[in-house]
């Protein structure tokens, strides 16, 4: 229902409510007719749907298709062995779930945390009592009472107020604060940043004080509805999450034709081996190849990292979503807050056509200038003597203050008449206040908005008409201080009766400032090492946002910036062609952001997009990785995001992308070695089942032993693997190619190869001078041995002997422990029994130990012939 042209009496009977308030009953009816006031893009799924979908691999299909007919096949023959191993299966294939939506809860429960830390509540009256209580317990016909400062927290028909303005930027894009009343609208469809007599959720009072009647409430309000088109949206995969599809499913189907051509075969060639016999090697051939640890590893790696990343402040919501920054290229970052400490102070003062810095003691703080600057605000004072109000009000009373300058004492000398609050088309706001029966007008706001307006400067306390030269003076001192990345405010007087904005007499500005924050400079200077381009998106002026990114690295050029009004100027396609040549856009709305965004997309650019109001989600989005301020964003960025910066800070965001990159790099790795591994199966059971095929290579028993504990420990060990030094020297990997490119697939291949040839040598000539059961025996302790030392050659793309080997200590810890668990395999008559091992001599056990180790100097010689960068 529509409130701002309904007048107060009729808006609180429609809403059954008074201006002292609701009564209990009345809130419960309330709460059971429109719920509680909470605004959600979408609800968590349960467990069991969770867990239902980390079933979606297809590898995992194809296990558990494998485990149903090794089950079947073992009860009609009454094979407990094989119906232990289908247990196993099963039992991988569960854990591998259970981790997943773990650790999908643990992130889900840290963002719920983040939005506790940062929960406001609200004062509300109830039976003609003031009341504080949580927002989401606010009902439709509550009271609200607001002061400076305050959490907005529902859609709000203002039925009283003073001096009341609110910063509604995260619902509008308006950056300043917009003056309310409680008039009448009249009129069909006035947009949101009309209704001067509504407040909106999401919002925050800037100055003044006021009382409200609750009009909407959670999904009702507008910030509810932005949220639900939101919610609508879908995210569509990272390049993690498609080159793991990919693999997959180059895995799987190789898998199914291999298998088919081995049943095939057998059934055609060995006339002894029943149907069942040759399902059941086909079988197990599908479990030696599918690399079980597979999905587990990964999201244990990635787990891990989003550990990690929690400790330095970097929420992460999904667990793929820290290695989409490992290859994103370009950073769009906001300014304030993010580069800048948020920390204004006035640096420089511009009086009587002199330049003067704040601690400058010939500073006259009689000079209008500072009147103007102490009156025309909305600044007001905290129960702690702090100061309330817009950054840069702020920044001045406290500057004015520092000089002994009484602000408070002089507003009650004055009685301010009128106030009009700063408007985004005019870009100022002015003041009448009346002392000793005579009237004055300050005027405050941007520059080359005020100056046109005034006919005269004050020079030594007289007005002066304004010359060329003397307006040459004021904007040559004005871009000297934009060019030191100040944000320059004027101020203007009148004494006449104000019967319109001209003919003003100009006092002169201020430049505040906002320095950048100690660590940006060093973290940009990284991200241009490693091949990342950070862009400015910024509201302020271009010549103070050049300042800004000239100092932190961003930019060289003025060439460099672009405005949002030049933006407009040019079509989608021909700023396809050239955006790449800007880090800087300055005077941006909401609208720029998301085209930006779209065009570096639409460019082959994969974007992270930093913001923290509603009016950012859209952007954020539609970015390859969204990035949230923590301590500043809106509950619905938040949501749309895919990573929160708890902290606000430019760095936590480079240090994410180190950890994505790092991340990208340990799960290559632990692909090289689990496929390259596994090939040695694969090829060694379809190999003998065709060439030798009374032979028994492996047994089930052992193909899972080799999957689940000498393929799994190496491989999660792989995963946690430092950062190699120069990860952020290196150029962002292209997400287009898959995990198997270049010298990843082929080390695969000949790693694979390699060890498939070795090990088969070894058992042909076994099989043929000891017998099958021992050549099964030496294949299995040679492909379990050759395996843990084959991760050592899957550390580095390089020569391993050109890396601290020994510097991941858990890698260490499971090497020794596989070590030893194959020794009690072996030496441990109930282990030996279970595995079908049989006694080896002293040279059979040298032939074990040869072959196995010649997987280190056979790697070797192939890497120096493979010398481009495998990630």
């Amino acid at each position: 229902m529509i409130f701002y042209n309904k007048d107060i009496n009729t808006t609180l009977k429609t809403l059954n409510s008074s201006k002292s308030g609701l009564s209990e009953n009345r809130v419960e009816e309330s709460r059971k007719q429109f719920g509680l006031n909470i605004t959600e893009e979408k609800k968590n799924s349960s467990f069991f749907v969770k867990f239902l979908s980390q079933f979606k691999n297809i590898m995992i299909i194809i296990l558990i298709l494998s485990a149903v007919v090794s089950s079947i096949m073992a009860i009609t023959q009454n094979d407990y062995e094989n119906l232990i191993e289908a247990g196993l299966i099963f039992a991988i294939v569960i854990v591998n779930a259970i981790v997943g939506v773990i650790q999908e809860q643990k992130a889900e429960n840290a963002l719920q945390a983040l939005f506790e830390q940062t929960k406001p509540i609200s004062t509300v009256i109830r039976n003609n009592k003031p009341q504080k209580i949580q927002i989401k317990d606010i009902v439709v016909g509550d009271i609200i009472s607001l002061k400076a400062g305050d959490y907005i927290p529902a859609d709000i028909r203002l039925i009283e107020c003073s001096n009341f303005s609110c910063d509604e930027s995260s619902l509008t894009g308006e950056t300043h604060s917009v003056e309310k009343s409680t008039k009448v609208l009249f009129g069909q469809n006035i947009t949101i940043s009309e209704q001067k007599n509504m407040c909106f959720s999401g919002s925050t009072v800037k100055s003044g004080k006021a009382l409200g009647v609750v009009t909407a409430i959670g999904h009702s309000t507008e910030l509810g509805k932005i949220a639900n088109t939101l919610g609508t949206a879908t995210k569509e995969k990272t390049p993690l999450e498609k080159n793991i599809d990919k693999i997959g499913k180059v895995i799987s189907f190789s898998v199914l034709f291999i298998v088919v051509i081995v049943f095939t075969v057998q059934m055609l060639l060995n006339k002894n081996l029943t149907f069942l016999d040759a399902l059941l090697t086909a079988v197990a051939l599908a479990v030696a190849a599918i690399p079980e640890s597979l999905p587990a590893v990964i999201t244990i790696i990635m787990a891990l990292g989003v550990q990690k990343l929690a400790k330095q402040n970097a929420i992460v919501k999904r667990l793929s979503s820290v290695e989409t920054l490992g290859c994103c290229n370009i950073i769009c970052t906001d300014k304030t807050g993010t580069l800048t400490k948020n920390e204004m102070s006035v640096k420089h003062i511009f009086y009587s056509g002199n330049l003067f810095k704040e601690s400058d003691s010939s500073l006259n703080i009689q000079h209008p200038l500072f009147l103007c600057g102490a009156l025309c605000n909305n600044l007001t004072q905290s129960s702690t003597n702090t100061l309330l109000g817009d950054a840069t009000e702020t920044a001045i009373g406290n500057f004015l203050l520092s000089k002994n300058y009484n602000i408070f004492q002089t507003k009650k000398d004055y009685t301010i008449t009128e106030v009009s609050e700063f408007n985004s088309t005019k870009k100022m706001m002015h003041i009448i206040c009346k002392k000793d029966d005579s009237n004055i007008i300050f005027f405050k706001g941007a520059i080359d908005y005020l100056l046109p307006k005034c006919s005269h400067c004050l020079i030594e306390n007289e007005p002066i008409e304004i010359t060329k030269q003397i307006q040459s003076r004021i904007l040559t001192k004005h871009e000297e201080v934009c060019e030191q990345g100040e944000r320059v405010i004027a101020f203007a007087m009148k004494t006449t009766d104000f019967d319109s904005e001209n003919e003003l007499v100009f006092l002169g500005f201020m430049g505040i400032i906002d320095p950048p924050r100690d660590n940006v400079k060093e973290s940009i200077k990284t991200c241009k090492s490693a091949g990342l381009k950070t862009i400015m998106i910024t509201g302020d002026h271009p010549t103070t946002s050049f300042s800004i990114a000239k100092q932190v690295g961003i930019s060289k050029h003025k060439s460099e910036v672009i405005t949002g009004s030049d933006l407009d100027k040019i079509s989608d396609d021909e700023l396809v062609k050239i955006i790449n040549n800007y880090t800087v856009f300055a005077r941006v709305t909401p609208q720029h952001k998301l085209r930006i965004v779209k065009t570096l997309k639409s460019a082959g650019n994969i974007v992270a997009m930093t913001g923290d109001g509603i009016n950012d989600a859209p952007s954020i989005k539609n970015s390859n990785i969204g990035l949230c301020m923590g301590k500043t964003g809106t509950d619905v960025t938040k949501e749309a995001a895919d990573i929160i910066i708890a902290d606000d800070n430019f760095s936590t965001i480079v240090s994410a992308i180190k950890e994505g990159r790092g991340i990208y790099q340990n799960i290559t790795k632990t692909i090289l070695f689990l496929i390259s591994t596994n090939l040695v199966e694969v090829l060694g059971l379809f190999v003998t089942s065709l060439m030798i095929p009374n032979a028994v290579f492996l047994l089930p028993a052992q193909i899972l032993f080799i999957n689940l504990v000498t393929d799994s420990l190496p491989a999660f060990a792989l995963g946690i693997e430092p950062a190699e030094n120069d990860i952020m020297k290196k150029a962002p990997r292209n997400p287009k190619l898959s995990l198997l490119h270049g010298n990843i697939g082929t080390s695969i291949i000949y790693e694979g190869f390699i060890q498939t040839l070795v090990v088969l040598v070894m058992f042909v000539i076994s099989n043929h001078k000891f017998g099958n059961t021992t050549a099964s025996t030496m294949s299995f302790l040679t492909i379990c041995l050759m395996q843990i030392i084959h991760a050592i050659n899957c550390k580095s793309e390089g020569s391993i002997f050109k890396i601290n080997i020994v510097k991941n200590k858990f890698f260490n810890f499971s090497f020794i422990f596989l070590l030893l668990l194959i020794l009690a395999i072996y030496f441990i008559p109930f282990l030996a029994n279970l595995f079908s091992i049989t006694t080896l001599s002293t040279n059979q056990w040298l032939y074990v130990a040869l072959t196995s180790i010649a997987i280190i100097p056979a790697v070797e010689i192939c890497k120096l012939f493979t010398k481009k960068e495998r990630l």
